[in-house]
């Protein structure tokens, strides 16, 4: 057990005098701040909860076991101890209270599990400090990053964009705005990745952008080890108006932030395990692929502003219109503005698309469409080139369905 003064979780499915046992246990070793009263009725006969300190020894948070944690965290508690079970609490409830736990800088600690907050290191930087975090892999963290950065830095605010992943380098690296071909085909050619996201952000926003590394994701969103914290210097060094901090996968940035949107890509990965915890750092929660139902669950989960969005990619440059195209994305299946001749959605299946860009050759496409993900620098922007073909970078540009998702932004922004 961790120590600290706890909030003890317990259910009707046990009986009160075998509950107060381990609650006076509990209370003597380390103090109770409060009981949370989780629901169940097997061995709770009537009467007993009304006369909850004649059977319990001690009042009952009754009602939503959610609003309990508020409450108590508020009055100083620092753990969550988890004294309920099956079937009132399973495995799933257990870390949905969990995630909420988290969130309120409370550890949460379960018989054979002890879950502490993440912990989230203070950059000397006085301008706003934004985050773009995610629930899962390929939810659009990148897209709603350069898209949030380009709309800063057309309204002056000189954003710079924070980028970890999971190619990142070994030292923070800087790229400067506006990433050309050659300079991402020259990262390819010192053996680098060239389709890292912090690469993309430069490239596509227009802004600088320092690449971190990380590994491994734990539960709740921490890194085994990255160096984002030095990246973050680095960074600030460029004296930014604003710095914006993108996550990776489903692992959050280490630093902390004054504002942060959290881009949810499906039901598993926004709502299952401690997907929760994630939605509850966000001031702005984005579901992803137009899916409404999605946004409707993930507001009974949190309080901030859900807006439901389709990413829409499009070239960054003008296509010529008689222009022989190719197409190449990680599973976007168009992109607006391109009748392409061939389609490629397997940058990130390299034995696959070895064969649509051997396609995009016989067929004399002059125009490469790409994104820069996963094979889109390494192998098919350097094909393009041996074939004497116009290589232009593909962004993903997110959409509300059902709001302003720019003056949300620019809001967000604003009120850090």
């Amino acid at each position: 057990m961790a120590g600290g003064l706890a909030i003890a979780l317990v259910d009707g499915e046990h009986h009160p005098g075998v509950v107060r046992e381990a609650l006076d246990r509990l209370d003597a070793e380390r103090g109770l701040a409060g009981t949370v009263f989780c629901g169940g009725e097997e061995k709770v006969r009537a009467g007993v909860l009304e006369d909850a300190e004649r059977f319990y020894g001690r009042p009952l948070e009754l009602g939503d076991p959610v609003a309990a944690l508020e409450r108590l965290a508020a009055a100083g508690a620092t753990a969550v101890v988890d004294l309920a079970d099956e079937p009132v609490l399973p495995p799933a409830a257990k870390l949905r209270l969990a995630a909420h736990a988290l969130s309120l800088g409370l550890v949460f600690e379960s018989p054979g599990l002890v879950l502490r907050p993440p912990r989230y290191e203070r950059v000397a930087f006085e301008g706003p400090k934004l985050a773009v975090i995610g629930t899962g892999k390929r939810t659009g963290k990148t897209a709603v990053a350069c898209h949030w950065a380009a709309l800063l830095r057309e309204r002056g605010a000189r954003p710079a964009i924070v980028s970890m992943g999971r190619g990142g380098p070994a030292e923070p690296r800087l790229a400067r705005a506006g990433a050309s071909l050659e300079d991402l085909l020259a990262v390819a050619a010192s053996g680098d990745h060239a389709a890292s996201d912090y690469l993309e952000d430069a490239a596509v926003a227009g802004v600088p952008a320092v690449g971190c590394r990380r590994v491994g994701g734990g539960l709740a969103g921490e890194a085994f080890a990255s160096n984002v914290l030095e990246g973050a210097r680095l960074a600030a060094s460029l004296d930014p108006g604003t710095l914006i901090f993108e996550g990776s996968g489903a692992t959050v940035p280490p630093v902390e932030v004054d504002a942060t949107v959290c881009v949810a890509g499906d039901a598993e990965g926004a709502l299952g395990g401690l997907g929760p915890y994630r939605l509850l750092r966000a001031q702005l929660v984005l579901a992803m692929g137009g899916d409404r139902a999605l946004a409707q669950r993930v507001r009974e989960v949190c309080r901030a502003r859900v807006l439901t969005c389709e990413l829409r990619p499009e070239p960054v440059e003008p296509l010529d219109g008689a222009a022989r195209v190719a197409l190449f994305t990680t599973g976007a299946p168009a992109c607006d503005g391109a009748d392409p001749v061939v389609y490629s959605p397997n940058l990130a299946r390299r034995a696959a698309l070895a064969g649509d860009v051997e396609r995009a050759a016989s067929e004399r496409c002059d125009t490469w469409l790409v994104e820069v993900k996963a094979a889109g620098i390494d192998t098919v922007a350097e094909r393009a080139r041996r074939e004497g073909a116009r290589v232009i970078f593909v962004r993903n540009r997110p959409v509300a369905l059902d709001g302003d998702l720019d003056e949300e932004l620019v809001r967000l922004h604003g009120d850090a």
